[in-house]
C-alpha cells in the first residue's frame, strides 16, 4: 500500500502485546487476583443460585507436585470455572491426605530405620506431623501457581481434630449396622512395612517364582482303588513352596475327572485332562492304574472329597481333600495345595470345609521355631522366600518332589516399598461386604451414578462384585487409630456405643494424637468400662485405622460438616487407580454409614506418560515437572496441554509436545490480538455494532458458523471432554478464521471507510468472535484471557474486571436461526478450496504472475443444487476467495478455472479493479474522501 494511503486505512493497532511472557507475567496476575479474593467474588457473584460440588480427592502431602498433580487439579479447575461461567456456585475445598504409610516411611527414610524404630510413637507421630504441613503448603503453592482457584486458606486436612472424630463418627454408624468385626484372616501382609495391606494399596508385578510338582502320600483309600495293592499320592502343584508347613488340605474341582498314573509301583493321582502334560514335565510314561473291573479307574474331584493324606511337612497331621469351583485345568496338576492361613480363596474354602487354619509365618516374614505345625519346622527361624529352596531340595531328598520348574507371573508388591507381599492369616479389623449386604447395596448406588468416560462404571462396579471383606486396620504408627479396647481383668474386646461416642467427642476436643498416651482411658471417664466385667483398666487397641478409610470419609468430614457444601457431592474426579482407592473406600463408607453413594457424577482419568509411553522416573530422565514448566513456559501452556488430551487414557508429555502445545498457544494469542487489533479502543459493538439480521450476507454465515462452534464447546464441557474443546476452538481458529473469515474481511476492515456500513458489519463479527473466544477459553487460558479483559470494550466485559468473573457466552443465534445458514457455509467453504487448488496451479503454469489471489478471477462450475445454495446465500465470493471476481457457472462437479484479474492493481488496497482517474477503485476513491471529510 503506498505510504501516502496509510494514515487513510483502519491498520490494527492494540496494547495488547505479541509476546506473552507467560512465565515472568503470570505470578504478578496471581498477586493480584490474591489481593483482590478472585475466588470469593466467583462465589458471591453466583450467591443464591444451585451449587456444583466437585470434591477434591487428597493427594498425599509427601513431596512436590508433578505433573499427575497438575493434571488433576487443572482438570478440576476448568470444570469449577466453566460451570461457574453457566451460573453455578462453585465452592472448591482442596484437601491432603495426610496420615499413613507414605508420610510415615518418608520420615523413616529421613532418619534411618534403626533410629526410626527406636522412638516412641509419641515421637514418630510428631514428626509425622511436622512433615504433613511442610509438604501441605509446598504443594499448595504448586496448584495455585497452576492458576486454581480454591478455598486455599481453609483446605482440609486429615490430621486435624475434626476430621479424627469424623473417621470414628463413620466407624460407628458402619459398626451400629453390624458390618464391623474382627477375625483372623489372611491378608496382604507386607514384611518390611510390618502391616496389613488392602486391595488398593497392591500394585502387580512381574516375579519369578519356582513352580512345584509334588506328591502327597494319601493315608486312605479312594472309593474304586480298594484291589489295588501299592501306595497311593496325590500329585499337587504350587507356585509358592514356603506354604507347604501350614498345608491343611488339597482342593479339587469337583466336576473334574481325576486318574490314577503308575510310576516306581505307587498310584498318583491328578487330573486326567492334565495328565499328558504333567507326565511330560515330570518324565514319566502315561500308564494308567486300573480298578477291579478292569477299566482305567477315574473318579470326579466331588468323589474323592473328604479323603485325607499326610501332611506333606509334618507326617503326624492328616490333610483332607476338599472341593472348590475356583480350581482350574489351566496349569499344574487340578490339584491345588491349600494353606488356609496363606490366601482369601484358600481361607474361605478351607473355612467351608472346616480345615483347620494355622500360621507358621510372624510379622517379619520368618517362620516360627518348633517341630509342629503351626511352625516352621526344618526352616524355623528362615525368611520364607530363603526357605524356597531349602524346602524344594528337602522334598527332593525325600523323593517326593516330582518336577521344578521356575515360572514368570504377576505377583503382588506392596505400593509404598515396592517389595513382594506374602499372605498371611492375622487377626485384623474388617468391614463385611455381605453380612448386612453393603456389597448389594454398592452396587445398586453405582447404577445411579454418572460415569465419565462410561465404561468406568463397569470396571468399579466387577470390582465391587469381586472384593473380599475390606481389611480396615493396619499395624503403623500415623493414623487414626480404631476405637477398641482391651480390658486387663478379662481380656475382652471393649466397644459399644458408649466408649464410641465418648472417643467422637475427645478426638474432636484433643484429637487423636491423646491415645497413644500412657493412658488415654483416663480421659474417657465412666464411658470406659469393660461391659463384661465391669473393669476399667482398659488398654486401647494400638492399630490404625487404614488410610483409604482416612480419606474416604472426607464426605462426611468435609461435604456434610461445611454447612455451604452438599452431600452427596455432584462430581469426584481422579486417576483410574482410584476405582479400587478413594472412589471405593467413598463407596463403601458412605453407602455404609448412610446408604447412598457419596457421588453423584465420577471422571476418571488416565496417568502421565513421557513421550515414548513410559512412566514418568528421575532415573529415567524423563521428567515434566510443573514448577519448573511454570517458571520457563508459563501455567497457561500446561494448562492448555491439559486440554489438548484425552485425559480418559493415558496422556504423554515430554519437551517437544509442550512445544507444540506452546506453538498452539501462540495461535489463540495471536488471533485475540489481531481482533484486538481493531476492536480495542476503536469499535464498541454496543454502539457500533450492526443489528444481527441486518449483517452482510458473508458477516452473516460466518456468525452462524461461530455459533455453531461455540455449542459444540459448551457440549464439550458439560461432557469433560477437554481434548474436544481445545480440538474444536483451535480448527476453528486456524481454519475458519486464520485462513479464512478473518483474512478475507480484514481488506473490508482495514480499506473500507472507518464508519462504513460494511466495516462495520465485519467488525459487528469480528467483537462477537472476540468475545466467544475469550469466553470459551477461559476456563483453560486463565492468566491469557485476564490479560485480554483490560483491552476489551466494556460491552464484552460482562461488568467484570477479571475473566473468572465473565458468565458464559450468550451466542447471538440460537440452533433454530444458524442451522439454516450453516448448508450455505459449508458450500462456500467447499467453493473456497476448490479455488485455492486451481489457483496454485494457476500460480505454478504463470496464468497468474503476481503471488496474490486478489490478482486472479474465477470461474466456478457447480450443480445446480450447489449453485442455487451459493447464490440465495447473497455472498460475493470474490470477497471469501479473496479474488477479483467469480463468475457462476453449471457444471457436473465443483471445479474452478483460474485466469488473470481484468482492470488495474489498486494502489491503496491492492485489489485488481477498474481504477478512476484519481487511480483508485471506487471503494477507495470514496474511503479517501470521506477521510478528508474527517468522517
Amino acid at each position: 500500500m503506498a505510504n501516502e494511503y496509510k494514515k487513510t486505512t483502519n491498520l490494527p493497532s492494540t496494547s495488547f502485546p505479541m509476546r506473552a511472557s507467560l512465565a515472568r507475567n503470570e505470578p504478578a496476575r496471581l498477586a493480584a487476583w490474591e489481593e483482590a479474593d478472585v475466588y470469593d467474588l466467583m462465589l458471591k457473584k453466583n450467591e443464591g443460585h444451585e451449587k456444583f460440588v466437585l470434591h477434591d480427592g487428597p493427594p498425599y502431602a509427601n513431596g512436590p507436585i508433578h505433573l499427575g498433580h497438575a493434571q488433576n487439579k487443572i482438570s478440576k479447575d476448568i470444570i469449577n470455572r466453566y460451570w461457574s461461567m453457566r451460573g453455578f456456585q462453585t465452592p472448591y475445598v482442596p484437601g491432603w491426605d495426610c496420615h499413613g504409610q507414605p508420610i510415615e516411611h518418608k520420615v523413616e527414610t529421613m532418619l534411618g530405620t534403626k533410629k526410626f524404630n527406636a522412638l516412641p510413637t509419641e515421637k514418630i507421630r510428631e514428626l509425622c506431623r511436622k512433615m504433613a504441613v511442610e509438604q501441605v503448603d509446598t504443594q499448595r503453592q504448586g496448584f495455585k501457581r497452576l492458576g486454581v482457584l480454591a478455598e486455599w486458606d481453609n483446605p482440609y486436612l486429615t490430621y486435624v481434630n475434626d476430621y479424627d472424630a469424623t473417621d470414628v463418627e463413620v466407624f460407628k454408624a458402619i459398626y451400629d449396622s453390624g458390618a464391623i468385626y474382627r477375625g483372623r484372616k489372611p491378608v496382604h501382609w507386607c514384611t518390611h512395612c510390618h502391616t496389613a495391606l488392602a486391595e488398593a494399596e497392591i500394585e502387580y508385578g512381574d516375579e519369578v517364582s519356582p513352580s512345584i510338582y509334588v506328591r502327597f502320600a494319601l493315608t486312605s483309600v479312594p472309593r474304586g482303588l480298594e484291589a489295588y495293592a501299592g501306595a497311593t499320592d496325590v500329585v499337587i502343584w504350587t507356585t509358592t513352596p514356603w506354604t507347604l508347613p501350614a498345608d491343611t488340605g488339597v482342593i479339587l474341582g469337583p466336576d473334574f475327572d481325576y486318574v490314577a498314573v503308575l510310576h516306581d509301583g505307587r498310584a498318583q493321582i491328578m487330573a486326567d485332562a492334565l495328565k499328558e502334560r504333567v507326565c511330560e514335565i515330570a518324565g514319566w510314561g502315561v500308564e494308567l492304574v486300573r480298578g477291579a473291573d478292569g477299566e482305567p479307574w477315574r473318579a470326579t474331584g466331588s468323589e474323592l472329597a473328604d479323603n485325607t493324606y499326610e501332611q506333606p511337612v509334618f507326617s503326624d497331621y492328616e490333610g483332607r481333600f476338599i472341593t472348590a469351583d475356583y480350581v482350574s485345568l489351566d496349569d499344574g496338576t487340578g490339584v491345588v495345595h491349600t494353606a488356609p492361613g496363606h490366601g482369601v480363596d484358600d481361607y474361605n474354602a478351607g473355612m467351608k470345609w472346616g480345615l483347620d487354619l494355622v500360621m507358621p509365618v510372624d510379622d517379619d516374614g520368618r517362620f516360627f521355631a518348633g517341630e509342629k505345625i503351626g511352625t516352621g519346622g526344618p526352616w524355623s527361624g528362615m525368611e520364607v522366600n530363603e526357605a524356597n529352596p531349602r524346602i524344594i531340595a528337602w522334598l527332593a531328598e525325600r523323593g517326593t518332589l516330582v518336577a521344578a520348574v521356575d515360572i514368570t507371573h504377576s505377583y503382588p508388591h506392596c505400593w509404598r516399598c515396592k517389595n513382594p507381599v506374602i499372605f498371611r492369616a492375622t487377626s485384623q479389623w474388617f468391614v463385611s461386604m455381605d453380612k448386612t449386604g453393603l456389597r448389594e447395596r454398592a452396587l445398586g448406588e453405582l447404577s445411579r451414578v454418572r460415569f465419565y468416560p462410561a465404561h468406568a462404571a463397569r470396571r468399579i462396579g466387577s470390582m465391587v462384585e469381586g472384593r473380599p471383606d475390606w481389611c480396615i486396620s493396619r499395624q503403623r504408627n500415623w493414623g487414626v487409630p480404631i476405637p477398641a479396647f482391651t480390658c486387663a481383668d478379662c481380656g475382652e474386646t471393649v466397644m459399644n456405643d458408649a466408649t464410641l461416642d465418648a472417643v467422637i467427642e475427645l478426638f474432636r476436643e484433643r484429637g487423636s494424637d491423646c491415645w497413644f498416651t500412657d493412658d488415654p482411658a483416663s480421659y474417657l471417664g465412666d464411658a470406659c468400662v469393660c461391659p463384661a466385667c465391669g473393669g476399667h483398666h482398659l488398654k486401647p487397641n494400638r492399630d490404625i485405622l487404614d488410610v483409604w478409610w482416612d480419606s474416604g470419609v472426607s464426605h462426611t468430614a468435609v461435604c456434610r460438616h461445611r454447612p455451604y457444601l452438599k452431600f452427596p457431592a455432584d462430581m469426584y474426579l481422579e486417576g483410574s487407580d482410584q476405582h479400587r482407592g478413594w472412589f471405593m473406600s467413598s463407596l463403601m463408607t458412605s453407602v455404609g454409614a448412610y446408604g447412598v453413594a457419596p457421588y453423584r457424577s465420577v471422571v476418571s482419568q488416565g496417568f502421565t506418560l513421557d513421550g515414548q509411553g513410559r512412566k514418568m522416573s528421575k532415573s529415567l530422565g524423563n521428567v515434566i515437572d510443573p514448577n519448573e514448566e511454570c517458571a520457563t513456559r508459563g501455567a497457561d501452556i500446561v494448562r492448555l496441554w491439559v486440554s489438548s488430551v484425552d485425559t480418559s487414557t493415558d496422556v504423554p508429555c515430554d519437551d517437544e509436545i509442550l512445544d507444540h502445545v506452546g506453538e498452539a498457544y501462540r495461535r489463540f494469542r495471536n488471533t485475540l490480538r489481531f481482533l484486538l487489533g481493531e476492536v480495542e479502543g476503536r469499535f464498541d459493538p454496543a454502539t457500533d455494532g450492526v443489528a444481527t439480521s441486518e449483517l452482510l450476507p458473508f458477516d452473516r454465515l460466518a456468525l452462524a458458523r461461530m455459533c455453531q462452534v461455540h455449542d459444540q464447546v459448551s457440549a464439550a464441557y458439560e461432557g469433560y471432554r477437554f481434548n474436544v474443546v481445545f480440538r474444536t476452538l483451535y480448527d476453528y481458529v486456524i481454519g475458519d478464521l486464520s485462513n479464512g473469515y478473518l483474512n478475507a474481511t480484514k481488506d473490508r476492515v482495514y480499506c473500507g471507510a472507518a464508519n462504513g456500513f460494511e466495516r462495520r458489519s465485519a467488525l459487528t463479527v469480528w467483537a462477537q468472535l472476540l468475545s466467544m473466544l475469550v469466553h470459551d477459553l477461559q476456563p483453560i487460558l486463565v492468566y491469557t484471557t485476564d490479560e485480554v479483559m483490560s483491552h476489551l470494550p466494556a460491552s464484552l466485559r460482562d461488568g467484570q474486571t477479571y475473566a473468572a468473573l465473565l458468565d458464559w457466552y450468550e451466542a447471538p443465534l440460537s440452533p433454530a436461526d444458524y442451522e439454516p445458514l450453516l448448508a450455505a457455509y459449508e458450500a462456500m467453504v467447499d467453493a473456497r478450496a476448490a479455488f485455492t487448488k486451481s489457483y496454485e496451479e494457476a500460480l505454478a503454469n504463470g496464468t497468474v504472475a503476481e503471488k496474490t489471489p486478489q490478482a486472479a478471477r474465477a470461474t466456478l462450475a457447480a450443480p445446480e443444487e450447489t449453485l442455487e445454495v451459493l447464490r440465495a446465500s447473497g455472498v460475493d465470493l470474490a470477497e471469501p476467495f479473496v479474488c477479483s471476481e467469480v463468475e457462476l457457472v453449471g457444471g457436473a462437479e465443483l471445479s474452478c478455472v483460474v485466469e488473470a484479474a481484468h482492470g488495474e492493481k489498486c494502489p491503496r488496497c491492492w485489489n485488481w479493479r477498474e481504477l478512476g482517474a484519481d487511480g483508485l477503485c471506487a471503494r477507495c476513491h470514496d474511503a479517501v474522501a470521506a477521510c478528508a471529510d474527517g468522517e
